[in-house]
């Protein structure tokens, strides 16, 4: 069987950027994905179609072809009041390298990195870590087969349900994957406050983001 939409797939593969490992599936643990979804970048979807179980993948994605370029205007400079829960900013939340989820006004989600931390402000940087990246994917197809028609109703994991019905909810690229125990995670820009892991609370500010919504 081919890889083409509506079929589920599965990839041992690796990531390579600045000739370095920067990612790559487990041993015996394949990435798995419903070919067509739009759950991968678009790009990767595409270098795979056609190819067969055993097929091995070489390619190169550019940053516009992945994750985007790099935009400056997205590192921003957020009060330290911003952070404050309860009136008490908590300096172990805020570090750099850190992700922060942002939570915006319509509920959506963007991940926010710690940039900088000054004694009255962070900056907090809502660029896609792979943005602005050249990535190099290698890897094999593993198997290939037809989804089921509750797969393609409800996703692999029942990330197409809605949030009250499972604790899980991803859309595609820029979505959301929160399983249970973790964080909220997204991609995109709108303006919001942060949210942290249960029992951290929440500190408010503004940022970018267009992407899951907070259990």
């Amino acid at each position: 069987m081919k890889v083409e939409n509506n079929n589920v797939v599965a990839v041992s593969y690796a990531l390579e950027v600045e000739g370095k490992i920067a990612d790559q599936s487990a041993p015996g643990a394949p990435l798995e994905y419903i070919h067509g979804s739009g759950m991968l970048l678009p790009k990767f979807e595409a270098a795979l179609e056609t190819k067969e179980p055993g097929d091995a993948f070489d390619f190169i994605l550019s940053p516009e072809d992945g994750y985007g370029v790099y935009d400056p205007a997205y590192k921003i400079d957020l009060p330290m009041s911003a952070f404050a829960i309860d009136g008490k900013v908590h300096d172990e939340l805020l570090v750099v390298g850190r992700t922060i989820p942002m939570l915006n006004q319509a509920g959506q989600v963007v991940q926010g990195t710690v940039a900088a931390v000054s004694e009255n402000a962070v900056t907090m940087d809502f660029n896609h870590p792979m943005a602005g990246k050249t990535l190099h994917f290698t890897g094999r197809v593993e198997s290939v087969r037809a989804a089921t028609d509750k797969e393609l109703t409800e996703g692999l994991h029942g990330e197409y349900l809605p949030p009250e019905e499972h604790h899980c909810h991803r859309k595609g690229k820029g979505g959301c994957h929160k399983e249970e125990g973790e964080g909220c995670c997204g991609e995109g820009h709108g303006d919001g406050e942060c949210c942290h892991e249960k029992g951290e609370g929440c500190c408010h500010g503004e940022g970018h983001g267009d992407g899951c919504h907070k259990d």
